[in-house]
């Protein structure tokens, strides 16, 4: 045991406490995300009341009115926006993923040496 500070942490220990850290940062990236995109929603929501009560001002000629095609090109644009969202937060469930998977390799490696330890010492008895 050390003198000073916490003992080294076993690789097997170190992995595991990295998935932990790195599934609550996924978690909480993701949180945020999902955040966003409820705005980008009640946003986009907003944008089509919008269009529909302009649309129904008299006076108002449908393609040719400046102001119509401005904001069906916002609606455009946060439609697009939050299909990016979407597929950030896929990624960042992939990551998560990928991160367990290499923690459970490292588990699988360190089982495989205690058993390769325990073999050598039942074979030199």
């Amino acid at each position: 045991m050390p003198l000073f500070g916490k003992p080294k942490p076993t690789p097997k220990e170190a992995a595991k406490e990295a998935q932990r850290q790195t599934r609550r940062d996924v978690r909480q990236s993701q949180r945020e995300i999902d955040r966003e995109i409820r705005e980008l929603e009640r946003s986009e929501k907003q944008v089509m009341m919008e269009i529909k009560k302009r649309a129904k001002q008299p006076g108002v000629k449908g393609q040719s009115d400046p102001a119509l095609k401005a904001l069906a090109k916002q609606l455009v644009q946060t439609r697009n926006q939050r299909n990016k969202m979407y597929e950030a937060k896929a990624q960042l469930g992939a990551v998560g993923m990928q991160a367990t998977g290499m923690a459970s390799q490292v588990a699988a490696a360190s089982a495989v040496s205690s058993v390769t330890s325990a073999m050598a010492s039942a074979n030199s008895a």
